[in-house]
């Protein structure tokens, strides 16, 4: 299989000058009620933690992988659609990672300045907190996920995933909203160090799963054998404890390893019934979305789309890369939805327990350009980050955006 020393994300193609509506003021308020506006935007077609319930593709109380069982209680339709409800931010730089607080407002990482920021709900004001100190930005690499701690309430804990001169980490830092602006993050404690880094394929996201630990997706840097060594941690789904440390229960003693046979993880979301997805660039032919099991091999590099190898996984969905590219996802009213880079677009991927419904389909086509995160608000509402300035894009005035949409 041959490989290609580019990244692939791709290069965006320039939009056709389609502008959200905006509705900073209601942002707010929508949060807060769990309403949105009516209004259908055309579409075109296109593991889970230890302890969770056994018989639902995920693993029981012992770590093993049960299978599906019972039917949801509910299953999508077939066809779905999107309202781009409001434009919450504009004007961003390289933005990355969110985190939604507590009461409706956002942080935000830039990738390339370092530097996390606040969003106001009400008013879309951007107000910088501070920069994480060690961020060494260059190609996909610099300041990527964000996530919140479990006990953030009383820890007031933010966790990054950045890169370094020698490596990938995580760090946590205290936000204390009482100091001035851009003096309000403490000292990073890191809490995993020693990821591998490369120009391309440094993986980013991070999110605490339902179990309330933390789950990390890397790259393999480009250096393709990584992705099936078990001792890298390249290539990988992550699964640690907040302080860094393997969990009781993951596939090996010792290991945060939970998942390995990965090209370049950016998206990790669970579903109603606990089971993690995750999606990641195929090379150049088939981009993935995968149903993670823990000690599963996913394929890479022997293996890209729904190759039937056997001691290998393969994808639920798969895309042509100049389609997708795909980096975030978030799960919303009974379907996966994920974030299209290169094919400047957002998926929607209906499933009935683990089995899609309907063929993936496609909103927004080439209306914001790249699009790097998406993020669930609960119930209806989805959060989506453009990416027009990360030096692939074709930005516009007003990029990078992050607007509130409506779903079904």
């Amino acid at each position: 299989m041959r490989f290609v020393h580019v990244g692939r994300e791709g290069r965006g193609a320039r939009r056709r000058g389609v502008a959200a509506a905006v509705v900073l003021a209601g942002w707010g308020a929508l949060l807060a009620a769990g309403c949105s506006p009516a209004g259908v935007d055309g579409a075109r077609p296109g593991g889970s933690p230890p302890g969770t319930a056994a018989g639902a593709g995920s693993p029981g109380p012992s770590g093993t992988s049960g299978t599906s069982g019972s039917p949801p209680a509910s299953v999508p339709p077939a066809r779905g659609a999107v309202t781009v409800a409001g434009e919450v931010a504009k004007g961003l730089e390289s933005p990355w990672g969110v985190a939604p607080l507590p009461g409706g407002d956002l942080l935000v990482a830039s990738r390339d300045k370092g530097s996390i920021s606040r969003v106001a709900a009400g008013s879309g004001t951007v107000t910088r907190i501070g920069s994480v100190p060690g961020v060494s930005p260059g190609g996909e690499g610099g300041l990527l996920g964000l996530a919140l701690s479990p006990d953030f309430a009383s820890d007031r804990m933010v966790y990054a995933y950045f890169t370094t001169e020698g490596d990938n980490r995580i760090a946590r830092m205290r936000y204390d909203e009482r100091r001035p602006a851009g003096q309000q993050l403490g000292a990073p404690d890191t809490v995993f160090r020693g990821i591998p880094k490369g120009l391309i394929h440094n993986g980013g996201r991070i999110a605490f799963g339902p179990d309330k630990m933390l789950y990390a997706g890397t790259g393999e840097t480009g250096d393709t054998g990584l992705a099936q060594d078990k001792e890298s941690l390249g290539g990988k789904i992550l699964r640690m404890t907040p302080d860094g440390d393997p969990v009781h229960g993951n596939p090996e003693a010792d290991s945060v390893v939970y998942s390995y046979g990965h090209r370049n993880v950016q998206g990790l979301a669970w579903d109603g019934d606990k089971r993690l997805w995750a999606a990641e660039f195929g090379q150049n032919t088939w981009d993935e979305l995968n149903l993670i099991e823990p000690g599963v091999n996913y394929g890479w590099p022997e293996a890209e789309g729904k190759a039937g190898r056997p001691g290998m996984r393969d994808p639920v969905a798969v895309w042509k890369t100049d389609e997708a590219s795909p980096s975030g996802i978030a799960w919303a009213q009974g379907s996966v939805w994920m974030a299209g880079l290169k094919g400047n677009r957002l998926w929607r991927i209906p499933l009935s327990g683990t089995a899609p419904v309907a063929e993936p389909e496609a909103f927004l086509e080439g209306k914001y350009g790249r699009l790097r995160s998406v993020v669930a608000l609960g119930g209806d509402r989805l959060l989506l980050v453009t990416s027009e300035t990360d030096g692939r894009g074709s930005p516009e005035a007003g990029d990078d955006r992050i607007l509130t949409l409506t779903v079904r």
